[in-house]
C-alpha cells in the first residue's frame, strides 16, 4: 500500500467542510493502481515472432509430407512396377509373305517396358514355325537406337530406332494392358523391313548402357535399311536371317542380310 498525507493548510485559510482534522487525513490506494503503466511494445513484437515461427513450421511440415509421398511412390510403388510391366504376349496373324494360304500363325514373345528409363526389352523365344530366329531386342528411345541380338548366330546388330514402327514405352504399355484385359486385339497382318550389314562396331560403350550390356562380348555390326525391296536369289537368301516380333498393333519381320 502507498501512504499519501496532506499537510495542514497555512493559517488564515479555511479548510473544506467535512475535511475533518487535516493533520490526520490519509488516503490509502492500492500499489498496483499507483504503479500502473501502459503495456510495453515488445509484447506485440513477440506475438508477430510466434506467428512467423508457426508459419515456418507449417511449411516444413508440408514439405516433409511431400517428400514422404515421393519416397513412398518411388521406393514402394515403383518397386512393384516391374511385375506389372512384364508381359507374356502371344498374337495370331496371317503369314501373307510366305504362306498366304496357310492360315493363322502364332507369335509369342516376352516384353519388359521401362517407362522411367524410356526403353523396351523384347525376348523372342524359339518360334514354332521355324522361319524366324530367336532374339533379344532393345529399343532405346533415349539414345534413338535399336539393337537385335540374334541368339542363333550370337551376333548383335544396331540401327537407328524406327519410331514409325516401334511404339514408345508408355504407348506400348497401354496397348499390352488393353490386350491383356481383352479390350483390344492387335491386327493380324505382317509387314517386312529389310536391312543390310554395313560395318563392325568396336566401341560398344557409345551405344548406351542398355545396348552395351546386351552386345558386350559379341560381334556387333551396324545396319542400314533398304529403301526399296528387291528380289533375292537363293544364295542371297542363305545370307539373311529373320526375326519376327511385334511392338505395335501388327507383326514385323526384320530381315538382316550380309553383304553379298
Amino acid at each position: 500500500m502507498v501512504k499519501i498525507s496532506f499537510q495542514q493548510p497555512p493559517a488564515g485559510l479555511k479548510t473544506d467542510k467535512g475535511a475533518g482534522d487535516g493533520s490526520n487525513a490519509e488516503i490509502l490506494l492500492p500499489q498496483e493502481v499507483a504503479e500502473e503503466q501502459p503495456p510495453p511494445v515488445q509484447t506485440r513484437k513477440s506475438s508477430h515472432r510466434v506467428l512467423c515461427y508457426l508459419i515456418v513450421g507449417l511449411l516444413v511440415l508440408l514439405l516433409g509430407l511431400v517428400f514422404a509421398c515421393m519416397y513412398v511412390y518411388r521406393h514402394i510403388l515403383i518397386d512393384q512396377l516391374p511385375r506389372k510391366n512384364t508381359f507374356e504376349c502371344s498374337v495370331l496373324y496371317e503369314d501373307t509373305i510366305y504362306s498366304p494360304f496357310r492360315g493363322q500363325m502364332e507369335l509369342e514373345e516376352n516384353v519388359k517396358i521401362y517407362i522411367d528409363e524410356n526403353y523396351e526389352y523384347i525376348n523372342v523365344p524359339v518360334p514354332q514355325f521355324g522361319r524366324s530366329d530367336p532374339a533379344d531386342i532393345i529399343h532405346d528411345f533415349q539414345r534413338g537406337l535399336t539393337a537385335y541380338h540374334d541368339i542363333a548366330l550370337d551376333k548383335c546388330y544396331v540401327i537407328e530406332l524406327n519410331t514409325t514402327v516401334v511404339m514408345p514405352p508408355r504407348n506400348l504399355w497401354e496397348l499390352l494392358v488393353n490386350v491383356k484385359k481383352g479390350t483390344y486385339l492387335p491386327q493380324t497382318y505382317i509387314i517386312q523391313e529389310e536391312m543390310i550389314v554395313t560395318e563392325q562396331v568396336n566401341d560398344k560403350e557409345q551405344l548406351g548402357f542398355f545396348i552395351y550390356h546386351l552386345c558386350n562380348g559379341r560381334e556387333t555390326y551396324r545396319l542400314k535399311r533398304r529403301t526399296t525391296k528387291r528380289r533375292m536369289n537363293k544364295r542371297q537368301t542363305e545370307n539373311c536371317s529373320r526375326i519376327r516380333h511385334f511392338e505395335n498393333t501388327f507383326v514385323v519381320e526384320t530381315v538382316i542380310c550380309e553383304k553379298p
